[in-house]
């Protein structure tokens, strides 16, 4: 069983689409395995993010990212790292196809509802930096 990270944004807890976004990965055979509600602080967000330290974009994502509440996860099943980005759909909304939580939820690809983790790397590093061992289950 492979495990990811994805997150609900703060435009997506604003919006209040926590249950749907978890349902669609639910329906898609994922196991809920870890999950939280917190509010990043700016060194907990510069390590989540840091592959984008130096990008143009990089304190518009953090700051954004610390603005409200996020709901991190930790979901597992087979390829969940590929399942839960096909869920996501592309990081631009307008580039999203019809039936992924970007091309139905989100506006704008600063604000685009859910974080994915994009490899089994990159979600085993993410999990570290939101997640104690202790507070997954199973």
């Amino acid at each position: 069983m492979e495990r990811t990270f994805t997150m609900v944004k703060p435009d997506g807890v604003r919006k209040g689409l926590t249950g749907e976004v978890i349902r669609r990965y639910e329906k898609a055979g994922l196991k809920l395995i870890g999950l939280k509600m917190v509010r990043l602080s700016e060194e907990k967000a510069g390590e989540l993010y840091f592959i984008h330290k130096g990008k143009p974009f990089y304190n518009e994502l953090v700051e954004f990212i610390i603005s409200g509440p996020v709901i991190p996860m930790v979901l597992e099943g087979d390829n969940a790292v590929s399942q839960v980005r096909d869920i996501m759909g592309a990081t631009d909304p307008k580039e999203a196809a019809p039936g992924t939580i970007r091309g139905d939820f989100a506006e704008e690809i600063s604000e685009n509802v859910v974080h994915g983790a994009d490899s089994v790397e990159s979600a085993n590093r993410e999990i570290q930096v939101i997640f104690s061992q202790d507070e997954l289950v199973g």
